[in-house]
């Protein structure tokens, strides 16, 4: 999403990033050991397109990359969104990542759901997918926004590898509500984003507010951010991160995140309320 400027709102929070830069950040990540990318149709601003930097990167990388994407939501080409798919309407979302992307398969198809009210029950459109599994245009099924009852719907229809909802320091939902324990049980990866932005959801990070955060990372010799990604992992071996960069210093910085180890003081720490 962060290639594109701003993928989600559709405007770019600065010039937009140069492809050939683009590929060198990607290829980047490759080489210091990143094999997975989550990316969706609907990540692009006024002049690039994420899938299509994407689609770049991998056309000239000799390993493998696991790619995750989304679909549900859908904008037309001038940005506007058009709100929750149909069921019929999923195949189309599929082959359109599929073209931008390069691709003859997706890795990973995450069902991105749009709380209650959808355009259909979850098993219905978790069901459209799935066919496009036994097809061969799917590898594996997930949930984005998910709920507990939404993975044991989505699981009577086809298995669930992962559920990517929001997740971090400042928004707990997904352990208030069970969400990560259940996937912990299942077997399912969960994956957080915005667990660098926080409340900030799609803006990039503000300079980071928190004592609580200032404290563990003087401790570690650590930035704020990587606090906040090693806080996310913590929660077990299930968890799978992935904050977004155009910055090759900060996307090593991410990758260095997975080596630190908060200790019980740590959590106990950031465990309590926010300190400013």
């Amino acid at each position: 999403m962060r290639l594109t400027g701003n993928g989600m709102r559709g405007n770019s929070d600065g010039a937009p990033i140069d492809r050939a830069a683009a590929v060198r950040l990607l290829h980047s990540a490759f080489d210091q050991g990143v094999d997975h990318v989550d990316t969706a149709a609907f990540y692009f601003s006024p002049l690039r397109s994420a899938n299509e930097l994407l689609g770049r990167a991998l056309a000239s990388w000799p390993g493998e990359v696991v790619v995750a994407t989304k679909v549900g939501p859908g904008r037309d080409p001038s940005g506007e969104w058009l709100g929750p798919a149909r069921p019929d309407q999923l195949r189309g979302q599929v082959e359109e990542n599929l073209r931008q992307l390069g691709r003859d398969h997706l890795d990973v198809v995450n069902l991105r759901l749009q709380g209650p009210g959808g355009t259909a029950p979850v098993a219905e459109l978790f069901g459209a997918l799935a066919v496009l599994r036994d097809q061969g245009l799917i590898r594996h099924l997930g949930l984005s926004s998910a709920r507990p009852d939404d993975i044991v719907e989505a699981r009577a229809v086809a298995p669930v590898v992962c559920v990517q909802n929001a997740y971090g320091l400042d928004w707990r939902r997904a352990d208030e509500n069970g969400t990560i324990d259940l996937c912990r049980d299942l077997g399912i990866a969960f994956v957080p984003y915005f667990a660098v932005s926080g409340l900030r959801r799609e803006s990039a990070a503000a300079p980071e507010q928190d004592a609580r955060v200032h404290t563990v990372a003087r401790a570690h010799g650590a930035t704020p951010a990587q606090i906040r990604l090693a806080w996310t992992l913590h929660r077990g071996p299930h968890m799978l991160a992935i904050p977004g960069t155009t910055d090759p210093a900060h996307l090593a910085e991410n990758i260095a995140a997975g080596d630190l180890r908060l200790t019980a003081d740590d959590l106990a720490l950031l465990g309590g309320p926010a300190a400013p």
